[in-house]
């Protein structure tokens, strides 16, 4: 253990490049893969047969093929094919938005198709455009819907950059894996990867509540507690009304 954590701190620069690689592959590759949900997402939601069959098409094929696969496929057939080599990041966050952004598509979907029916008649009612209608009655009600799930394929995600280690991307999980193997300290190299790992993912759920509560807060949603007090407060008015 001693050996490990020595090890560890002395060399803490080659921790942080391999901590920036991850979380810029996460938050890269989410920031593709919110991008390319909300496109298939509206695109499976629109009246062509061909946009939503394109959609259907593009989303099932990266939500059927292996992350694993797609990632070799990008940094090492790719560059035999076109003769233009990738870098390791740039593949990684290429890959994971393509995979990711297939799964979020879904949740688009399935939130845009929640928002009651109503409310699209409402907007149309109100001569709103189709983008006024998204942007100012739709959308704000689905995204609030969105959030949790996005939140655990966010949290997936970061889960998936180890993978960027198989394509000699210098991550936090390559690094600590260089040092387990010059120390020989398995079991205390992979309880470190493990808790930075968790803080981070802790890290990213605490971020993604905030966005939640602040989403909710836009459509006057407060907590639970809040909304059965709201609730009761005219029971009580229209029973001392009647005595």
């Amino acid at each position: 253990m001693g050996d490990f954590y020595t090890y560890f701190f002395d060399h803490m620069p080659d921790v942080w490049s391999g901590l920036w690689v991850t979380v810029a592959a996460t938050l890269l590759g989410a920031a593709v893969a919110l991008v390319l949900a909300f496109v298939f997402g509206f695109m499976a939601n629109s009246r062509p047969v061909l946009v939503r069959g394109a959609s259907r098409v593009i989303v099932e094929f990266f939500r059927g093929t292996s992350l694993y696969v797609q990632l070799f496929w990008l940094y090492y057939a790719l560059p035999l094919m076109f003769g233009y080599e990738l870098t390791p990041l740039f593949c990684g966050v290429v890959a994971f938005g393509m995979n990711y952004g297939a799964y979020g598509s879904e949740v688009v979907r399935g939130a845009l198709n929640a928002v009651p029916k109503a409310q699209w008649e409402a907007a149309v009612a109100l001569n709103m455009t189709p983008w006024q209608r998204t942007r100012r009655v739709i959308l704000p009600q689905a995204w609030v819907q969105m959030i949790p799930p996005f939140t655990n394929l966010l949290i997936q995600l970061l889960k998936c950059t180890p993978l960027l280690w198989l394509i000699s991307a210098a991550d936090l999980t390559a690094v600590v894996q260089q040092m387990r193997d010059r120390t020989g300290e398995t079991t205390w190299a992979y309880v470190t990867l493990l808790v930075i790992y968790f803080v981070l993912a802790y890290a990213l759920t605490l971020l993604m509540n905030l966005l939640e509560r602040h989403a909710k807060a836009r459509l006057g949603q407060g907590t639970p507690v809040q909304s059965l007090t709201k609730t009761a407060e005219p029971s009580r008015a229209t029973a001392g009304g009647s005595l």
